[in-house]
């Protein structure tokens, strides 16, 4: 990697100095680690180092211009009009936060497949002209114009996975490489804890499982890791999800890796694998969904109540909706290292529900359901009914902070105890 032109300007400043008092020996000299460390070419670093600091006359654009070597010039006044412009932001700015701040290739999809359903529903007013600039900015140029709106805020959590090895040598361990099934309905499972930062007493859990081939992903709270309620959980989502369970991979928990699973694998002819331990790239189809989708719904606060749990299973019902109908998502294709450089290719960005209508191996009565489903949905409804929901849920955290600070707080830890000094011999 090269300097940057920052360094480059003041290696120049120190050089040109050392340069202009050196014998003709010496600067040939400076000159050539002056080339070699800043890859300029050698009659222009003979002249930036003889002018640096004065003022030369140049011609640019025809005209006879006088500036000062090493002294950046102000911006050159833009002469064409901007396509894109405020009322275009204001409108994308909009849009990006109703859809929870997606990427420019991301947004992009959603903007060409729900603009329409949003305009023609009230809840998006727009000039016709500003909404067919919408549907014709590209997605470098929305991160472009997103830039200075963007906020990242990453958390992490620890784990609470506990191994359960009872009926580990019975259930076949799955790598990420050895996955090569190309059609959906086989799924990996993950449990996320939400115990606030106090891992102490019962709190809820999250049951996330993502279809592999589509993207598919289902969430149901848990009351606890009991085994009884991820067992409910799994049958649930069996029930309701469109499309039939072939297999089901996931860690090495306890809460998975039990009879009670093993014996509803057997029963329901489900496939039944598990990764290796300790390694996170074997499910990272359903690890990545966790931050992506449970983290960003309900975030780290500590939910342990019926009225939580009530809540939780109404916001994962409208947040499936909107995740696996309307929010699009990138596969990664392919893995090309070049150096110390990997370089990642995905596939065109396209929601659950599109892979599913364009998949071969999903029966045509199954894509005809989902198209009915989909017709009758807003997003712009679903999520003002997620924002309250979630709205509610930050009310009672909040809540149970003013009434136990102590627990919330680092002041809680258990003090240090004190030794006893040593009697001296």
């Amino acid at each position: 990697m090269g300097l940057t032109m920052r360094e480059r300007r003041a290696l120049a400043r120190e050089s040109a100095n050392k340069y202009r008092s050196a014998s003709k020996k010496q600067k040939k000299a400076l000159l050539e680690v002056f080339v070699e460390q800043t890859h300029y070419s050698r009659k222009y670093a003979s002249w930036l180092l003889r002018n640096w600091g004065r003022k030369v006359f140049a011609w640019i654009d025809g005209q006879p211009i006088r500036f000062m070597v090493g002294v950046p010039r102000g911006k050159t006044p833009r002469k064409r009009p901007r396509v894109y412009d405020q009322a275009v932001r204001q409108a994308l700015r909009s849009l990006w936060h109703m859809f929870d701040f997606m990427c420019g290739k991301r947004l992009a999809v959603m903007i060409r497949t729900t603009l329409e359903t949003l305009v023609s529903s009230g809840e998006l007013t727009l000039k016709p002209e500003v909404a067919q600039k919408l549907l014709s900015v590209s997605p470098a140029t929305i991160d472009r114009l997103l830039s200075k709106d963007r906020r990242s805020l990453r958390l992490r959590s620890r784990s609470h996975t506990k191994p359960g090895t009872l009926l580990k040598h019975q259930i076949p361990i799955r790598t990420f490489h050895q996955w090569e099934e190309k059609k959906p309905g086989f799924f990996e499972i993950d449990l996320v804890g939400h115990d606030g930062g106090i891992a102490e007493g019962e709190y809820a859990f999250t049951l996330t499982a993502t279809d592999v081939d589509s993207g598919w992903t289902e969430l149901r709270p848990l009351r606890n890791k009991a085994q009884k309620w991820a067992s409910a959980a799994l049958e649930d989502i069996r029930t309701l999800s469109p499309i039939p369970i072939l297999g089901i991979d996931s860690d090495n928990g306890s809460e998975f890796i039990n009879d009670n699973t093993l014996r509803w694998c057997k029963e329901k002819q489900i496939t039944f694998t598990c990764s290796r331990p300790y390694r996170t790239e074997d499910t990272c189809y359903v690890e990545q969904k966790n931050g992506a989708m449970v983290r960003r719904l309900v975030g780290y606060l500590r939910y342990d109540t019926e009225r939580e749990l009530e809540l939780l299973a109404q916001l994962y019902q409208r947040a499936r909706l909107v995740e696996n109908f309307f929010y699009p998502s990138m596969k990664l294709m392919s893995k090309t290292r070049i150096g110390s450089k990997v370089r990642k290719r995905y596939d065109a960005p396209r929601s659950p529900y599109q892979r599913l209508l364009d998949s071969p191996h999903v029966s045509q009565q199954i894509k005809a359901h989902l198209r009915l489903q989909k017709a009758r949905l807003n997003p712009a409804q679903l999520k003002r009914e997620i924002s309250g929901i979630q709205q509610s849920l930050w009310a009672i955290g909040v809540a149970k902070k003013k009434i136990a600070p102590l627990r919330y707080s680092q002041s809680a830890a258990k003090p240090a105890r004190i030794r006893k000094p040593m009697k001296r011999a």
